[in-house]
């Protein structure tokens, strides 16, 4: 701790450290099936690492490159690298190895660092370990050496390995990835073995199953736009079988979040580009121009009261008077019809009685 944190805080002042955890991590994972591997605990290790400190995250190095120790593809597909790895064969073993030799690294890169460390050669799967003269091998050259022609001649897959490697590179220099230094987790299901992170405008999904295919995924994002597939391990240029449309997908809003619907083949990974589409300007601004006309109407309305004024005030003094009117004659009807029903009533009664 320190060697990365600058002089004046009691660092040594370092720009970068290696996160020698990775490699660990990964060999221990493979060494097991990979229907067994606890996603949600590789991200763990993948963001173990200390705020303002620069991090270079790698899948292997030259340790696990020399002689006496194996490298990733090796582990991966072991003995069939020497029979199957023409573009016309297919064994399962080695569609497993490629697939998770891709995901492997894109998982590292875009997720455990601030940095990207590969040694040369197994960027497209080396097959043979480094062992340099020493009196143990008889002082040999023999495999003193890296074999550019095997991603060259066209007819093996590690081609597609190599293509895949440095596409994705590419891909994370070009957005400028490492300009946020953590990774935001926008979904993560662990028993699927299914992620997905967001990264410096990219979108990084994941999907480490060995067969359990994802439809209709909703995937949270943080803006509304668009997303585009740029890259995708399952394109048919890099091995895969292009069950991953490089398509456009628009967001959808739920519940006042933003979403974008996927759906993720089993081992497979792939990035999209974020797009960030706002709502236009104008239709903050029409509430506002909805108003003009009511203070428009408002205006006209009180002219028209002002001008109408005298006239309600003549009607106002007729109506009293109308109102005085009715009471009286009213008061004044009323006796005159009910005398003359009460007194003939009393003169009849005061008849019949006689």
């Amino acid at each position: 701790p320190g060697m990365c944190l600058p002089i004046e805080d009691g660092g040594i002042g370092f720009d970068y450290r290696l996160g020698m955890g990775l490699p660990d991590m990964w060999i221990k994972a493979v060494k097991g099936q990979d229907q067994f591997w606890d996603i949600n605990k590789m991200w763990g290790d993948m963001c173990l690492r200390r705020p303002g400190e620069g991090t270079i995250a790698y899948v292997e190095s030259h340790d696990q490159a020399l002689v006496g120790d194996k490298t990733m593809i090796f582990r991966l597909a072991d003995a069939a690298m020497y029979t199957d790895m023409n573009k016309d064969c297919h064994n399962p073993v080695i569609d497993r190895a490629i697939a998770l030799h891709k995901m492997i690294r894109l998982f590292t890169l875009a997720g455990g660092g601030e940095g990207y460390l590969n040694f040369m050669g197994n960027e497209f799967g080396h097959p043979e370990w480094i062992d340099f003269p020493r009196e143990g091998n008889g002082w040999s050259f023999h495999y003193c050496r890296r074999q550019w022609s095997l991603k060259n001649n066209g007819f093996l897959k590690y081609e597609w390995l190599n293509e895949f490697d440095k596409d994705m590179v590419k891909v994370t220099k070009e957005n400028g990835m490492f300009n946020q230094q953590m990774a935001d987790m926008m979904l993560m299901k662990a028993p699927e073995q299914t992620c997905a992170f967001y990264r410096g405008g990219l979108l990084f999904v994941f999907n480490f199953h060995f067969c359990n295919s994802l439809n209709n995924v909703l995937v949270p994002v943080h803006q509304p736009g668009e997303y585009t597939v740029i890259l995708s391990s399952d394109d048919p240029k890099y091995g895969g079988f292009g069950n991953v449309k490089m398509q456009t997908y628009s967001t959808k809003l739920f519940d006042g979040k933003h979403y974008i619907e996927l759906y993720i083949p089993a081992r497979t990974c792939f990035v999209l580009k974020e797009k960030v589409i706002l709502p236009p300007p104008a239709a903050a601004e029409a509430p506002a121009e909805a108003e003009a006309p009511k203070k428009t109407t408002r205006k006209r309305t009180t002219k028209k009261a002002a001008e109408e004024a005298p006239a309600a005030e003549a009607a106002a003094e007729e109506k009293p008077k109308r109102k005085r009117t009715t009471k009286k004659a009213a008061e004044e009807t009323a006796p005159v019809e009910e005398a003359p029903k009460k007194t003939t009533r009393k003169r009849t009664a005061k008849k019949a009685t006689e």
